[in-house]
């Protein structure tokens, strides 16, 4: 059930690009490195600069989308998260879905333009490499399916993303490490050795609906959870709505104190940080990551540096659990600690979630 499709020659980009991203060089990478491959593809590129925070959020909800083939995001994760929640607030978001989206590495972490790399079959790259690799998939321009998680919070916010979830460590480290953006990739190698010098410990209540393991498993929703009606945003069918309890066949993890909880939904979580090996654009599936309390600063710096080559379940640590869900729901006690969704903070608040498969459409390798 999963359909492929080829760009258009002559093709139309919308680019939308951040220039403070990253180190600060968006601009000047994509002058240099993608617009002359461009020109070779025949692909003519219209730059969109955003000015301020919510800028492309603003920009793709009210858009004319019938003038662009795709849309081009030259930037970190978060400016691809705004896009997409642009394309959700409108009111044909089904046809605007349907445009095919591009990420082109300009800021600090792109794990999706690194998962999008590694899915292609490429050798692991960094930096100008991989931007060349990314620009080098939108000139082919073959693009397919890519499952996005919709996230629903107690104060009301619910919003769609494309790349994971966090609570603890590794949010604590992407959030806190933004004081080094201008460093690049190197600014999460120092936020992690300064969040384990003060590794927290976080309370709280895991819950998950499991993935199904054998074929056929039905897929309604349970009883008590909303039937979304025709036309409307998808609907969260697989949830109970929050300040419930989970419906019963749900799992809910026994242990309440954590280093971190990561639920994930590509294979990286930055450009060097391989977290779920398996994963893939449409494999209709979310990875959720926990660690326990009770780990050493030591062993939590052996599964890091792992993470690193994709082998951190081999190390068979008992503090790390690993389970490949549909839907998972995060209770923390009180408002300690950082959430994130596709690097962006969160108010620390009880937050839920399910997968849509193959809700949107993204340029790949193979």
């Amino acid at each position: 059930g999963v359909s492929y499709g080829l760009l258009p020659r002559p093709c139309r980009a919308l680019v939308l690009l951040n220039p403070q991203s990253g180190a600060g060089h968006a601009l000047e990478d994509f002058q240099a490195v993608v617009q002359p491959m461009l020109a070779d593809a025949d692909i003519v590129p219209t730059v969109f600069i955003t000015e301020r925070p919510h800028h492309a959020q603003e920009r793709v909800r009210d858009e004319d989308l019938s003038q662009w083939d795709t849309l081009v995001v030259m930037s970190g994760d978060g400016l691809l998260h705004e896009v997409l929640n642009g394309l959700m607030e409108r009111p044909d978001w089904e046809e605007a879905l349907q445009t095919p989206l591009c990420i082109l590495p300009g800021g600090s972490g792109n794990a999706l333009a690194a998962s999008i790399n590694y899915y292609a079959g490429n050798d692991h790259v960094a930096k100008k490499k991989l931007l060349m690799n990314c620009a080098f998939i939108l000139c082919k321009g073959l693009h397919t399916q890519m499952d996005l998680v919709s996230l629903s919070t107690a104060s009301g916010k619910r919003f769609f993303s494309f790349l994971g979830f966090g609570w603890g460590f590794i949010a604590d480290v992407d959030i806190d490490s933004e004081k080094y953006r201008r460093l690049g990739n190197a600014r999460f190698t120092l936020g992690t050795l300064q969040c384990l010098a003060r590794l927290r410990v976080y309370q709280g209540r895991l819950s998950y609906l499991p993935l199904p393991t054998e074929p056929g498993t039905p897929r309604d929703p349970p009883s008590g959870c909303a039937v979304p009606p025709t036309g409307t945003v998808p609907a969260d069918t697989l949830l109970a709505p929050l300040g419930q309890p989970v419906p019963g066949h749900w799992v809910v993890v026994p242990e309440e104190e954590f280093v971190c909880v990561y639920a994930i939904y590509q294979s990286h979580l930055g450009t060097n940080l391989l977290m779920a090996p398996s994963a893939r654009l449409h494999d209709g599936c979310i990875h959720l990551f926990y660690v326990g309390a009770g780990i050493s600063r030591v062993a939590l710096l052996k599964i890091f540096l792992a993470m690193g080559r994709g082998t951190h379940l081999e190390l068979n640590c008992p503090h790390l659990h690993y389970v490949p869900v549909r839907a998972f729901r995060l209770e923390p006690r009180g408002s300690a600690g950082i959430m994130t969704v596709d690097g962006e903070a969160l108010p620390c608040e009880p937050v839920q979630g399910q997968l849509h498969g193959r809700l949107c459409r993204v340029l790949c390798g193979s």
